[in-house]
């Protein structure tokens, strides 16, 4: 019997081993794998620069308080905001605890920058933001919240891309629009870039904070260093984790010079938010990004797969789109994939859900042609058979 709570449906697979685009299990099995940790290993698994990197400061320095001067977190700061929009940065330990981060930092710098009483966040239906009270609460999905009331309150959620039913749910009580530019966890939807102008326009309009989640988006996913500069709109807030730390649980909320006066000495905390150990990893991730242009290449090896998908998927009956941005891609299935995933994994290639109907696929931004044409390959064979099983039945 396990001594873990079970909270996890887990995959019946032992991973202990992987390297680049490659996973073992304890059998010694090899899987091919396209889930990516859900957009962690966007550089593969245990990148060379980042694991020396690593390996050197463990060396040195582990953890010293944040009352500390940290000059890891400096660098790794500097990094995100060189190559962003935003002036400041908050490190912490995940996705969750970034969204938190924002939502506090919205609601105060209301409160103790402009002097009002401004506290409620709007979110979309489907949409995902974590597993805090807080951030289930904002979660657009009533499934994560079943057995955890009573919620807080301060959220309110409308449809995506229903502009009229977001302005009518603005009041003298709206604090901040928070939304993310593709809803991996939803089902794979991309935001329509019409939508984006106008939520920026109605912040603007009326004083809004605009909030973009990045957690599964950021590092290059999407083929851009970070999904919102494939628009042109710049937001006020934005978090990251998941791709930021190649596998070390880090998180970070990133944030505009106005916002700054908000978050004063002693407003917010974590403990192990950004410790050396942390930030070395971020910046070796960034740095090792950049150079290697992963972004680009995750945009054109997205193009490759799309089409390829398509070329050998479109025309089952089990299928009817396929969508995505960069190498976050869905596969819109008329009925439950469980099956087909648990299939494909038997095969050798590890991919995962966006939802009961949606094959997600989340590849290393470096993966191969190669790999692409064998996932592809595997895929298409189990989506084939499922069809064909359908029509005899």
């Amino acid at each position: 019997m396990s001594s873990l709570f079970p909270t996890y449906a887990r995959y019946p697979i032992a991973i202990v081993k992987g390297k680049g685009s490659r996973l073992w299990d304890d059998q010694g099995k090899e899987y091919l794998d396209f889930m990516g940790g859900l957009a962690v290993t966007n550089l593969g698994h245990v990148p060379d620069e980042v694991k020396d990197a690593l390996v050197a400061q463990l060396g040195e320095l582990w953890h010293a308080s944040n009352l500390f001067v940290n000059p890891y977190q400096e660098k790794a700061a500097k990094l995100l905001t060189d190559n962003s929009c935003a002036d400041a940065v908050f490190f912490c330990n995940s996705g969750a605890e970034a969204n938190e981060a924002a939502i506090k930092l919205a609601r105060r710098y209301h409160q103790k920058v402009l002097g009002n009483d401004r506290y409620e966040v709007i979110t979309f239906t489907q949409s995902f933001h974590g597993r805090t009270l807080a951030t289930l609460t904002a979660t657009g999905q009533d499934k994560v919240k079943e057995g955890f009331l009573p919620l807080p309150e301060g959220f309110v959620h409308v449809p995506l891309h229903d502009l009229p039913a977001l302005e009518a749910a603005i009041t003298d009580r709206t604090a901040a629009i928070m939304l993310e530019l593709v809803q991996a966890e939803g089902g794979v939807i991309v935001v329509e870039p019409e939508f984006l102008r106008g939520v920026r326009e109605l912040c603007d309009r009326h004083g809004l904070l605009l909030i973009l989640d990045e957690v599964q988006t950021g590092m290059g996913r999407t083929g851009k260093l970070f999904a919102h500069q494939h628009y042109d709109v710049e937001p006020d807030i934005f978090t990251l984790a998941k791709g930021i730390g190649s596998g070390f649980p880090v998180g970070a909320m990133l944030g505009k010079e106005k916002l700054i006066p908000a978050f004063t000495a002693g407003s917010h905390a974590t403990t192990f938010g950004g410790t050396p150990i942390a930030s070395t990893v971020v910046a070796a991730t960034v740095e090792s990004i950049l150079k290697q242009d992963a972004p680009a290449r995750a945009a054109a090896s997205g193009e490759y797969l799309i089409a390829k998908l398509s070329e050998k998927l479109l025309d089952l009956p089990v299928v009817t789109e396929i969508r995505g941005r960069g190498l976050l891609i869905g596969i819109q299935c008329t009925e439950p994939v469980a099956d087909w995933i648990s299939e494909l994994h038997k095969r050798g290639l590890l991919v995962v859900s966006a939802g009961p109907t949606v094959i997600r696929l989340l590849p290393s931004l470096l993966v191969s042609r190669e790999d692409i044409d064998r996932a592809v390959e595997l895929i298409a064979a189990v989506l084939t058979e499922a069809a064909a099983a359908k029509a005899s039945n």
